[in-house]
C-alpha cells in the first residue's frame, strides 16, 4: 500500500481526537453511547486546560460508529484497553456492547476526572481501572502483567500529531501490543491520511481473505483493524 500523502494544509497538532463536528467551529453534538446495553446515554467532555481550552474533543460519532462496525459482535468478553482514553468513550462503548472488563489510559489529569465521571454515570466502576499515566509509560511498565486471561480490544487513538511527531514511539507502541495480545485479540488504530498503515506490523490486507490490517477511511480519520 503506498504511503499517504499529506493534506496540502496538514493538521494542526493537537492533544484531542477529532471534534464532533469534524473540526468546524459551532456547537458541539451531544456525546453518548451509541450501542449495546447503554445506548443514547450521555457522557461529559468539559476537560479544560488552566487557561479554558478544551483539552478533549471527542471523536465524531460516525467515525466511533464505524468502528464498531468493523469490529462487529467481536467485542463480547473481550477486555477493553484505552490507550489515549480521553473522555473515555471507546472503552466505555466496548462495555455497552459485552466487554467484560476495561482499562481506560488517561495522562491528563482533569481529563481523567471526566472519565471517572463518565464511569460512575454508566455504573460501571467495578468492572473499569483508570489509569492516570502515559501510555507510553504503561506499554513499558504494565503491558508484561497486563489480564490474558481475556481477550484485549485495544483502541490506540491518540492525537493525530502522534503519529508524525512520534511515529517511532507510535510503532513501537503497537507492535508491542501485537506481540503481547492473547488469541482473538482486536487492535484498533485511528490515524490520519498522513500516517502509512503499511508500516505496522504485519502489514495492511489486500483483500478480505488475507492477513492483515484490515484499513479504511472515514475522512479525516483513517481506522486499521487487527485480528491478532
Amino acid at each position: 500500500m503506498p504511503r499517504r500523502r499529506p493534506k496540502s494544509e496538514p493538521r494542526p497538532a493537537s492533544n484531542a481526537r477529532a471534534s464532533a463536528n469534524g473540526g468546524e467551529e459551532g456547537p458541539p453534538e451531544p456525546l453518548r453511547i451509541i450501542g449495546g446495553r447503554f445506548r443514547g446515554s450521555k457522557l461529559a467532555y468539559e476537560a479544560l486546560t488552566q487557561d479554558g481550552a478544551k483539552v478533549t474533543r471527542p471523536m465524531k460519532h460516525r467515525v466511533r460508529e464505524s468502528i464498531f462496525n468493523l469490529v462487529g459482535l467481536r467485542a463480547g468478553g473481550k477486555h477493553a484497553l484505552d490507550l489515549f482514553a480521553g473522555t473515555g468513550a471507546l472503552g466505555l462503548e466496548a462495555l455497552s456492547r459485552g466487554a467484560v472488563l476495561a482499562t481506560l489510559i488517561e495522562r491528563h489529569i482533569p481529563t481523567a476526572e471526566v472519565v471517572r465521571q463518565n464511569i460512575n454515570s454508566l455504573g460501571v466502576a467495578d468492572v473499569c481501572v483508570l489509569k492516570t499515566t502515559s501510555a507510553f509509560l504503561w506499554i513499558r511498565r504494565d503491558l508484561p502483567a497486563f489480564d490474558t486471561q481475556n481477550p484485549w480490544l485495544v483502541f490506540v487513538s491518540p492525537p493525530y500529531s502522534f503519529f508524525v511527531e512520534r511515529t517511532d514511539q507510535m510503532l513501537a507502541m503497537i507492535e508491542a501490543l501485537t506481540h503481547a495480545a492473547p488469541p482473538e485479540s482486536l487492535i484498533v488504530v485511528e490515524a490520519d491520511e498522513r500516517f502509512d498503515f503499511g508500516l505496522l506490523p504485519g502489514g495492511v490486507r489486500p483483500d478480505r481473505n488475507s492477513p492483515g490490517w484490515d484499513v479504511r477511511e472515514y475522512a479525516p480519520a483513517v481506522v486499521g483493524v487487527l485480528e491478532v
